[in-house]
């Protein structure tokens, strides 16, 4: 099984496990450490200096891959307990150099990988140039020690040769959560998307089915075969609307100005209030007709459901879509989920909504630029 199908606890075990053994290599550097002190003439010296050295390992190992963790997960400072660890770590070289003398020089580029990854840049900083400045001072003024400039230039090129890793565990850290909220604002949209088709497709269509239902059952015994075929159109729009469901769950579903004309003609006879609609729309680009259809979808539905009216007039042209009546108008203009939806609908395109009070003396709701 590849790591990219482990459970996130396993995946995140298994990158400690690596950063571990990625720190673990790198203590073959400290070989000549480790048989210095266990050489040392002195036993007591010998076996804490030992001991000290491999304290320090055992640290070293351990902490870097928190650190690691750490730093990718883009926590920044320095918590008081990564401050003590490091302390100890500081402690574990001073004993270590008392005890073996000049090669525990050499720790010194293991603190200087550590207090990178703990520490601000700014107090890393000053902590390797102490370091630099012990591995100078100490090759000078100890006897017997010799001049350690080679190692004061290894000191800086690590910390430098560090600083670019960390650069660039935040960096993929970065990317990894810009990619997330990426992927959680396409549900989201998504989410959005179906809501509003799914609104705006069932409003409509189970509209128009109450309308009709009511009067086939008017019509059944006044006149029978009308009322058979108002059933007969129940069937057919619940089919259609089925389809449009089925279409907005893949999101191929869109309106067309024409077919939108057309079954709002149906549902405003159907419901018994005057329709006026425009007959030709040659004058509306292509790429509006879908916005304006649902524009007419969703002020003919709230006509028949809310307004109470016995005339609507929708109007078209190439810039924008009218649709007006003679009722009472909405008590709060503009509010609802369909309204949020055909905004939603016209911003993505540019265009805007706007509602208010209708020549016909009832509700005016307009799309268009």
């Amino acid at each position: 099984m590849s790591a990219d199908r482990l459970p996130a606890a396993e995946r995140t075990g298994l990158r400690r496990r690596i950063g571990e053994l990625v720190a673990a290599v790198w203590l073959v550097y400290l070989a000549d450490v480790l048989i210095a002190s266990v050489t040392n003439p002195h036993r007591v010296a010998a076996v804490v200096g030992t001991l000290s050295l491999l304290g320090f390992a055992a640290l070293y190992v351990v902490t870097f891959a928190m650190a690691r963790t750490w730093r990718r997960a883009g926590h920044e400072g320095a918590p008081p307990g990564r401050v003590r660890v490091l302390g100890a770590g500081v402690a574990l070289f001073l004993v270590t150099a008392v005890s073996t003398g000049e090669p525990a020089l050499a720790m010194t580029v293991f603190l200087a990988v550590l207090m990178m990854f703990f520490l601000p840049l700014r107090l890393a900083v000053v902590g390797v140039a102490a370091l630099v400045a012990v591995v100078l001072v100490t090759g000078r003024v100890v006897p017997g020690w010799h001049r350690e400039d080679d190692l004061a230039f290894q000191l800086m090129i690590t910390a430098f040769a560090v600083w670019g890793v960390i650069q660039l565990v935040q960096r993929n850290a970065q990317l990894a959560r810009a990619q997330q909220q990426l992927a959680e604002l396409a549900v989201s949209a998504e989410r959005s998307r179906f809501a509003r088709d799914l609104h705006d497709i069932l409003g409509h269509s189970l509209t128009v089915l109450t309308v009709k239902a009511e009067l086939a059952g008017r019509l059944v015994r006044l006149d029978p075969g009308r009322a058979e075929q108002e059933i007969l159109e129940v069937e057919r729009i619940a089919r259609d609307a089925l389809a449009d469901v089925r279409l907005a769950v893949s999101g191929y579903r869109e309106s067309s100005l024409v077919s939108e004309l057309a079954a709002a003609r149906a549902a405003l006879d159907a419901a018994g209030i005057e329709s006026e609609l425009p007959g030709a729309l040659d004058d509306v680009p292509g790429e509006r007709r879908e916005l304006f259809g649902w524009a007419v979808r969703e002020g003919v539905t709230n006509v028949i459901r809310h307004s109470g009216a016995r005339r609507c007039r929708v109007q078209v042209c190439h810039h924008e879509v009218r649709i007006e009546d003679d009722g009472r108008g909405p008590v709060t203009p503009g509010r609802g989920h369909g309204m949020d939806g055909l905004r939603e609908r016209a911003e993505q395109v540019g265009a805007r909504l706007a509602t208010g009070q209708s020549e016909l003396g009832g509700f005016l709701l307009q799309v268009g630029w």
